[in-house]
This record gives structure tokens, sequence and C-alpha cells, in this order.
């Protein structure tokens, strides 16, 4: 797969915010947002009922406001009673508007969808989405008609959440990141497919590296956006091996390995955002004409992602884009 070097990235963005977006500033939290972090990371502890603690623990670290993943994920199965997760939430002082569900069983059936919103309501999220749309995927590659079949379902998963009052969004992991077999891209091809009001977009920061800046993205597709996973992203490392079915070869990655762009991942040492080689400014300003509502810290490494989530929290804090 085909990824963006360093210099490829800081050329186009740099170009870009000053042509379209103007210089950027340094004040606090950038787009005048709460900094949020997603749950993930820390999905060991709640599975072990330790909610209430993680959310004291973070607003401690900076963190206002979180994005959670549902009771359709194991390790999360102790929040499925909405109205007492709310209330945690609200003894806490915490926002949550947003979660990721379970595609392969939340969103089977129209029964399934349906608990799920009720779920939704309960905990009082305004957002509903999903970490990636089923689909073949070999090697990195996928095709055309997949993904247009991807894209149709899901709008219609999408049309119901949005008459029980929910936004439904995608975030971008396994298809979504993937190449069609004539080589293009498959994210902008997918934004062809899908309802843009009906499904708006989280973009995966670490992604970049693979399906390219998000600075094109949030300039070309205006208020296609709302929200964000933000790692701290080195541009200059290694391209992870693409997603999906693994070829058939002699000695493969050992099972429970997770490949993923910029230190992100089980395996890579955790960058901090702020530590890493992103015009993090330039991302947010652009970030504006995109539509994001929020953004979620996501540092998934065992070794040290706790503390690169409390360092880019720090750092976030200090930045806006103007």
């Amino acid at each position: 797969m085909v990824g963006v070097t360093r210099r490829q990235f800081l050329a186009t963005s740099a170009a870009g915010a000053v042509a379209a977006l103007g210089h950027t500033t340094v004040h606090a939290q950038p787009l005048g947002l709460p900094i949020g972090s997603q749950t993930y990371p820390v999905r060991a502890r709640i599975a072990q009922g330790q909610f209430a603690d993680v959310l004291k623990d973070m607003a401690a670290a900076g963190i206002q406001q979180i994005e959670l993943c549902s009771p359709g994920y194991a390790e999360f199965k102790s929040l499925s009673d909405g109205k007492q997760t709310k209330k945690i939430l609200d003894d806490h002082g915490m926002k949550c508007v947003s979660s990721h569900f379970n595609y392969n069983t939340e969103f089977k059936t129209d029964a399934d969808l349906a608990k799920a919103i009720d779920w939704a309501h309960a905990v009082g999220l305004t957002q509903m989405g999903t970490a990636s749309l089923p689909g073949t995927v070999i090697a990195g590659v996928t095709s055309v008609e997949e993904v247009k079949r991807a894209a149709d379902a899901y709008n219609k998963i999408a049309a119901t959440m949005n008459k029980g009052g929910i936004q439904a969004f995608l975030h971008n992991e396994t298809l979504e990141n993937s190449r069609l077999n004539d080589s293009r891209l498959t994210y902008p091809i997918l934004l062809g497919y899908l309802d843009p009001d009906l499904v708006k977009m989280q973009f995966q920061m670490s992604s970049m590296r693979t399906i390219g800046n998000p600075i094109m993205y949030f300039r070309l597709y205006p208020g296609r956006f709302i929200s964000a996973h933000v790692h701290g992203v080195n541009l200059d490392a290694p391209l992870p091996p693409a997603r999906g079915n693994a070829l058939p070869v002699k000695t493969a990655t050992p099972p429970g390995e997770r490949g993923a762009g910029g230190g992100r991942g089980p395996g890579a040492p955790a960058v901090a955002v702020g530590d890493d080689s992103v015009d993090w400014p330039a991302v947010f300003a652009a970030a504006k004409i995109g539509g994001l509502k929020n953004y979620f810290l996501e540092q998934e490494q065992p070794n040290g992602g706790w503390e690169a989530m409390v360092k880019g929290a720090a750092y976030l804090k200090t930045i806006t884009a103007s």
C-alpha cells in the first residue's frame, strides 16, 4: 500500500494552511471543544468494573469528555444498563455524546439496532458509529462492488438512526483504509457512496500515512467529518502491514498482533501527540472546514499508552486553530 511521506504531508499541510486557512495561533484547546478520549484503550479496567475510577483518572489528566464503546464489546458489558451508565457519567461531570458499536451484533437486525438506539438514548448519546464496515479485504485490496454494497447497507442503518434523533458516523479501520483492485484509494470512493447527511465520518489520524493527508480531506469534503481519533503519528516510521485477510505465506504475524500506523498498536512504542511529527495546529485549522464537533485521544499501547494520553492532553490544551 502506498503511504504518505513526512515531506509530502508537511508540504501539503503547510501550503494548504497558508493558502486557504491563514496562519495558526497558539492559545488553548483546538476548535474550542472539550478535550476527549476514547475508552477502548482502558477496556481492561472497565471490564473489571472500574468505570467510575477510569472517569476520575481521566478527569485528573485533563479529559473533559469521552467516547464509549457499547456493551456489544465484551469488555463493556458492565455498561449495559444505559441509565446507570449515564448516572455514573453525570456523577463525575463527564460528557459523552459518542460511542462505537459492534456492527456484526448490534446492527445485524432491526431489533438489534433498535436495542442499540435505546441504549444510546439512555446514555445521552447523539452520535453512533462503527469502527469499520464489513467487506472482503485481501492484503489491503477490495473491489468497488464491495464498497458500494457496504455503503448502501450502512446508509439504511444510518437512516434508522436518524429517525431516532441520532447522527451516524463511520470510523476507518480496514475496508476504508484499503485500495481498490485498480489501485485507487477506497476512502474517497466510499465517501461518494455514503449519504453525506446520514453518515458523517470520524477520521482515524494514524491512517493519514495510508489514505492521505487529513487536511486534504477536510478541505475537499467540507462538513463531512464529525469527529476524529487523535494519535501521536511518526510520519517517518515504516508503514504498517495492510489490514484484511493475510496472504498465505509460511511465516505470518503472530496471532493477536494488530498493525497500525504511526506509533499505534500493541507492539508499537507510544508516541504522544505533540512529541510526534504532525503539524497539529494546521490539522485542527482544516478540521473546522471538515466540520469536526469532537475529537478523542486514543493511545492504545500498553507500553506507555496512558502516559502518552496524559501528555497529549496537556499538549492539546496549548493549541487552537484560527
